[in-house]
Parts: structure tokens; sequence; C-alpha cells
């Protein structure tokens, strides 16, 4: 038997010893004894149930507690018997109420449960005292009173707790789709930028019939890639709350198996030879963030080679495993080019000074899975440098 299903026998064996004692009492404790019996089972039962929302269940239990109230008419003994399980039943489901219902259903249907139980109930017993006396239901209203303020004190905390953990998701969810349509700005801006310099390649000299159509699949495909990176960024800045459940997810993760794809297209469109170097199966399992990160970082690098460096004659884009480090295996990637020999230089009418994502923030990203990134000159051309840490439970993640 799962938990699920104790908890609900237990609650029924709960719920059906309330009404017994009624058994050998007169006919008219039977009132006092089903509306305690109803309440405590709204009290401990789930909700919404079919297409009974707590907000309906709680609204029938504090008509019935005011009718019985107010009608009821037999001995006190028989009110006080059944008034600790009521009470307690009221004080459990107006808690619920105020921490689970919206604003304004809370504040009305908590209002008639908290009078009921820190008003009506106590009079109830009182009023019918044989000697009664407004000393005492002063009393026990206030002593009852202070048990509905406690627990609305209590409720509304965790609604806040609730509130806030709902937030935190909520800006959880905003920033990871930002960084995501952030990476996927720097993969159009990457086939864009292929593009122009196909454009600009073309506008040198003339080309034969073979170079032009040659010329134009290569615009075009990188064109398709770009219109799709671009769907999948409108997808990734879309509110996931509002997205079909059978919708695919808004972009595809790129990893380690992408980069000789990458580095294959930036020699093909960019006029500039690059190399990759990299174990066919690298020593160590990388998993899925490390990977996507080593990818942004030769993405980012080799974007700013076609920018800002298109004279250079060779980049050399290396993928190796480390070990020894401090958490044990890392991973280091870089990519080096020559600079051609002169001074950077960008493309031609370009005057932009950033990008996307940028050195910065790949430098964030590396920072936050505990890596290093370094830039700068090596000899006359540029190094990006990025040193990923493997983990021991990253790479069993990897290998299941």
């Amino acid at each position: 038997m799962t938990r699920s299903r104790v908890r609900a026998f237990l609650c029924v064996v709960v719920v059906a010893m309330v009404p017994m004692p009624a058994i050998l009492a007169p006919p008219h404790a039977l009132v006092v004894a089903l509306s305690a019996t109803l309440a405590l089972a709204v009290a401990l039962a789930r909700w919404p149930y079919r297409r009974i929302g707590l907000a309906t269940a709680a609204s029938v239990v504090a008509l019935v507690s005011y009718t019985v109230t107010f009608v009821y008419q037999g001995r006190h003994q028989f009110a006080g018997l059944w008034l600790p399980v009521e009470m307690g039943a009221l004080l459990l489901l107006f808690g619920r109420v105020v921490r689970r219902l919206p604003g304004r259903q809370a504040a009305v249907i908590g209002t008639a449960l908290g009078i009921a139980a820190a008003v009506a109930l106590p009079l109830r017993l009182t009023l019918r005292m044989p000697r009664p006396t407004a000393e005492a239901s002063v009393i026990a209203c206030l002593l009852s009173s202070f048990a509905v303020v406690t627990v609305a004190a209590v409720a509304l905390y965790l609604r806040s707790l609730d509130d806030r953990r709902v937030r935190a998701v909520a800006d959880a969810r905003r920033v990871q789709r930002l960084e995501t349509a952030r990476d996927l700005h720097d993969f159009v801006a990457h086939e864009v930028t292929g593009i122009v310099l196909e454009a600009q390649a073309a506008q040198l000299g003339e080309l034969d019939p073979r170079q032009a159509r040659e010329l134009a699949v290569r615009v075009e495909e990188a064109g398709l890639r770009a219109l799709a990176s671009m769907d999948h960024m409108v997808g990734a800045l879309r509110d996931p709350d509002a997205r079909a459940a059978e919708e695919p997810p808004p972009t595809r993760v790129y990893g380690l198996p992408d980069l000789p794809d990458l580095v294959g297209r930036f020699s093909a469109t960019g006029g500039i030879p690059a190399r990759l170097d990299m174990p066919g199966d690298l020593a160590i399992p990388v998993a899925p963030e490390i990977g996507s990160t080593a990818y942004a970082v030769v993405l980012e690098a080799l974007t700013n080679v076609r920018r800002h460096a298109s004279s250079a004659t060779r980049v050399v884009v290396a993928v190796t495993p480390m070990e020894g480090t401090v958490d044990g295996a890392a991973l280091r990637v870089s990519v080096t080019d020559d600079g051609g020999g002169t001074s950077p230089t960008g493309l031609m009418g370009d005057d932009r000074h950033g990008g996307g994502t940028g050195l910065i923030g790949l430098a964030e990203r590396v920072k936050a899975l505990g890596g290093l990134l370094r830039a700068g000159r090596q000899a006359e051309g540029w190094q990006v440098i990025a040193v990923l840490p493997v983990p021991e439970d990253a790479r069993s993640r990897a290998r299941r």
C-alpha cells in the first residue's frame, strides 16, 4: 500500500470515529456531531476533488457551522463534547484557505472561517450553559481569537515563502531564457558574419558560373541556419507556461561533437584555414553543460577572428583533456590565430565594438562552472584559452 493510500485510510478512520459517540446520545446530539465530522473531513481531504475545489468545500463548512450554532437547541454538554474536534478542524481549514487560495477568496472565506472559530463556536457552548455569563463568553472568544491569530500568522508566513519560491522559479526561468537567447544570438551573428564575408569576397573579383553557384549555396545554407537559430531564439524568449506540451524544446544543446562542423563551416565561408585538434574519443566523459560551454568558447573566438583578424592565415582549435588538476580531470579548449603578420583588422566597413555574449559573458559562464578563461596576444596573433574542470560526479553523470 502506497503512502498516499495509507494517509487516506487513516483520515477515513479518524473521521469515522468522530460521530460514534452520537450513537449513545439523544438525537439532537447528532447535529453537532455531523458538523464536527464535516469540518474534519474537509480539513483533512485533498482538494480539488473532481470539480469541487477548496473554496467551495470551505464555504460549505463555514455555512454549516454558522447554521448549527443558530439552530442547535440541545444540551451544552454535547456541544462541548464535539467542540475541540470542530475547533481544530476549523483552524486547520482556516490555515489552508489563507495559505492556498487566491487573495480575494482567501480574505472572504478565511474571514468567515476565522469568525466561526473565534466567535460562533465558543458562543455555541457558553450561551447554552445553565448559567451563561458575559465573562465566560468573552474569555472563550479571546482564547479562540488568539488561536485564530496564531494560525493566520503561520499561514501568511508560509504563503509568503510560497510566493517567494514562485517568484524565484519565474526569475530563474527568465534568466535561463535570456541566456539561451543570448547564446543563440551569437550563433546568428556567426552565420551572418559568414554571409557578409562571402558577399565581400564576391565583390573583389569576377566569379565564374561554378564559383557563383558554390557561393550561392554557401550563402543559402548559412542563411537557413541563421533563420533556424532566430526561430529557436523566439521560442526561447516565449513564456514556457504558454507553450504547448507537445511543442519541442526551444533550442538544441550544442557540444563537442558539433565542433568539427563549426570549424569546417568557418574554413569554408571565411577564407581562413582552420584546423581542429581534438581526440576522436576523449579520455574523460564530458557532461552536456561542459560541452556546450566549450562550443560557446570556440564559437565566440572564431567570430572574433572573422571580425577583428580577417588577415589571419591560420586558426588552430585545440580540445585536449588535462589530468592532475585540483578537482581531478579538466578540459582545455584553445583557439589561436596567427594574426596574418599584421595588426588586427576587422570586416570592411565594420565599426562594431562588441558582440552578443562576448568574452566577459563567457568568462562569467566558465567561472560559474569552476573554470578559467584567458584571452590575450600570442606572438602576432590572439589566443583564447578556457580550462573547464570535469568533477567526478559530472563524469559519472556523463557515463550514464
